[in-house]
Parts: structure tokens; C-alpha cells; sequence
């Protein structure tokens, strides 16, 4: 990897020109229709975070995460190494959920707000609610208690 890129600030550079389109010095990399940026390496496609991590760090962990959820910003500040249950803790609210609130719903009939939350396959319940507002500082200590620094709120 180093043979091939130079990095700097998020950005990886070509130290060797790959193909007659692209010279020694010009920026790695493309979006994909994933959203993610992508670099090709011998005729195989490789995403972009995961080569800065390999060649920051020297190894290349199960899974890369992006800290801050941004997947456009590969400065080596933001990635870490992570397990697919980590991963998955630092996952967005679902934009179809009702309450708007991660690991918040609603139950129709009482109309209380049950906090619920998943780790390594099992089920955790942290209670019901009258208020959202009260579920919704349930769920937050509950993530951070859960998931430490992999724990993402909104």
C-alpha cells in the first residue's frame, strides 16, 4: 500500500500513475452508487476507507467504522476498528421509525413509549414511558451503558 498511495488529511494520492488516465500525485478514489468512495487496485475495487485504514495502521480489522456516521469522511481520526455488532450500535435512526427516536416505539394500545434495545443477539427492555421525551433519556443512557463509544444517539 504505501508503494502505491500517499495519504494526507482523508485523501489518498497516487504515488505511481495506475492507468494513462491517472498520474503519480492525483486523488484516489470514486463514489460508488453505495455512497461510499471506492479506489481500484489491479482491476478490483476496494472501499476507500478500509485502504486507509490498512495503510495507517498496518492491519485490516473485521469491520471499519466511520465514528462520527459521515461515510465521506475518511480522515484516519474518524475510522476504527469495529465488530458488525459495533458497527450496527453506530447505525442511524431508521428513517421509518415512528417515534422519530432510536430504540423507541410506541405501544398503540396503552400508549406508552417502551425502550428496547439488542446486543451480541439478546434483547434488552428498559422500560415503558408516559412521556417520549423520558424514553428518549432512557434509550441514551441505555446505548451508552450497551454500546461505550460505538453508541450513537440520533
Amino acid at each position: 500500500m504505501r508503494e502505491l498511495f500517499e495519504y494526507q488529511a482523508g485523501t489518498l494520492y497516487w504515488r505511481v500513475s495506475p492507468a494513462k488516465n491517472v498520474r503519480a500525485g492525483d486523488a484516489a478514489g470514486f463514489t460508488q452508487g453505495n455512497g461510499y468512495r471506492g479506489v481500484v487496485i489491479h482491476r478490483k475495487i476496494y472501499p476507500l476507507h478500509r485502504v486507509i485504514f490498512l495503510h495507517c495502521h498496518g492491519y485490516l480489522p473485521e469491520i471499519v467504522d466511520h465514528a462520527d456516521g459521515n461515510i465521506l469522511n475518511n480522515q484516519v481520526e474518524n475510522l476504527r476498528a469495529a465488530t458488525i455488532a459495533a458497527n450496527g450500535a453506530n447505525r442511524r435512526v431508521n428513517r421509518n421509525s415512528s417515534s422519530g427516536v432510536k430504540n423507541v416505539t410506541q405501544d398503540k394500545l396503552s400508549g406508552k413509549w417502551h425502550v428496547r434495545l439488542q446486543k451480541n443477539r439478546r434483547s434488552y427492555y428498559f422500560g415503558a414511558y408516559d412521556a417520549l421525551k423520558d424514553a428518549a433519556d432512557a434509550a441514551m443512557q441505555a446505548r451508552r451503558v450497551l454500546y461505550g463509544e460505538f453508541a450513537r444517539h440520533s
